[in-house]
C-alpha cells in the first residue's frame, strides 16, 4: 500500500475563522480527524491510504492553519464536527469514512449526531469520553489540575501531569525535549488554546448514547493493542460497551498511526472493507 500522489492544500472560510485542509489520492472520500492534532503527524499514514482514498486531512480550529477570529473562543467537539461537515460538504465528494484520533475521533461521534448524512462509516480510535468512566469524578480534578499548571506557567508540569493521566509512557527526555528550548509564537498560541479553550470542553464531553445508537452512520470503536488498562483503552470499552459493539484492535498504542503507519493504514483498510 504505497502513494505518491501530490498534496493539495486549501483554506475555507467558516462561520467564525479560517479553516486549512490537505487533500490527496483518489478515490472515496477518507477524513483523518485530530484535536489538537494537526494535519503533519497523519501524512505518513495519510500518504499510505491514498493509494485506496481521497484523503482529507485538516487543522483542528485555533491550531496550526487554522485561526478563529476569536482566539478566546472555546473549542467544543460540536463545533470542530460543525467544520469538518462544512470541509466535507464543500469538497462535495462525500458522504465520506472519517477515522477520529482522540479527541478527533470524539470530532467524529458529534459529527455522526449532528450530520450523518455526510459520515458512512467512523472509526472512533481511542475517543477519550471521560464521562462514561466510574471515576470519572476523580479525573475531573486531575484534568483540572493539568489547566491549572499551565495557567501558572508550568508547561512541563502540566504535560508531565497530562500523560500520567492518560497513562502514555514517555521518557522524561523526550518530555524535556517536547517543551524545552524557544518556543516559536505559534506553537506557543497553539499550546495555549488546547489548555485553556479545548481540553476541559473534550474530556468532559457527554456522548448521547441513545443518538449514536440511532444515529445510520456505521461506528467502529478501535484501541491500539499496546494500550491496554490506559485511560483511553478504559473509555474506548466503556463507550463499546454501551453501544453494544465489539472493539476492533489497532496496531500500535494511542498513536498507532505515527508508530506503525504501514500496520495502522492495513487494518483500517481491512476494516472499512468489511
Amino acid at each position: 500500500m504505497t502513494s505518491t500522489a501530490p498534496v493539495t492544500a486549501g483554506t475555507l472560510d467558516v462561520p467564525d475563522g479560517t479553516v486549512y485542509y490537505e487533500i490527496r489520492g483518489s478515490g472515496p472520500l477518507l477524513a483523518l480527524v485530530g484535536a489538537p492534532m494537526e494535519t503533519a503527524p497523519f501524512a505518513p499514514v495519510a500518504d499510505l491510504l491514498a493509494a485506496e482514498y481521497t484523503v482529507l486531512t485538516h487543522d483542528p480550529r485555533g491550531h496550526g492553519k487554522s485561526v478563529l477570529n476569536d482566539p478566546a473562543k472555546e473549542s467544543t467537539p460540536e463545533l470542530r464536527a460543525d467544520d469538518l461537515a462544512n470541509l466535507l460538504t464543500h469538497l462535495g465528494l462525500g458522504p465520506a469514512v472519517v477515522v477520529g484520533s482522540s479527541g478527533g475521533a470524539i470530532t467524529g461521534l458529534a459529527l455522526a449526531i449532528a450530520h450523518p448524512e455526510l459520515v458512512q462509516t467512523l472509526v472512533a480510535h481511542e475517543p477519550p469520553v471521560r464521562e462514561l468512566l466510574e471515576d470519572r469524578v476523580e479525573l475531573r480534578a486531575v484534568t483540572e489540575d493539568v489547566i491549572a499548571t499551565y495557567s501558572s506557567g508550568d508547561l512541563l508540569g502540566a504535560v508531565r501531569k497530562f500523560f500520567v493521566m492518560t497513562g502514555l509512557d514517555i521518557p522524561e527526555a523526550a518530555l524535556q525535549q517536547m517543551v524545552g528550548g524557544e518556543r516559536d509564537t505559534r506553537t506557543a498560541e497553539s499550546e495555549a488554546f488546547f489548555y485553556e479553550h479545548e481540553m476541559r470542553g473534550t474530556s468532559g464531553w457527554i456522548p448521547d448514547i441513545a443518538a449514536l445508537r440511532a444515529t445510520p452512520t456505521r461506528i467502529i470503536i478501535g484501541i491500539g493493542e499496546t494500550s491496554a488498562g490506559k485511560f483511553c483503552d478504559r473509555t474506548s470499552r466503556a463507550l463499546a460497551e454501551a453501544l453494544s459493539l465489539e472493539p476492533v484492535i489497532f496496531p500500535g498504542g494511542h498513536g498507532g498511526f505515527m508508530e506503525t503507519p504501514e500496520a495502522f493504514a492495513k487494518v483500517t483498510s481491512d476494516v472499512l472493507a468489511d
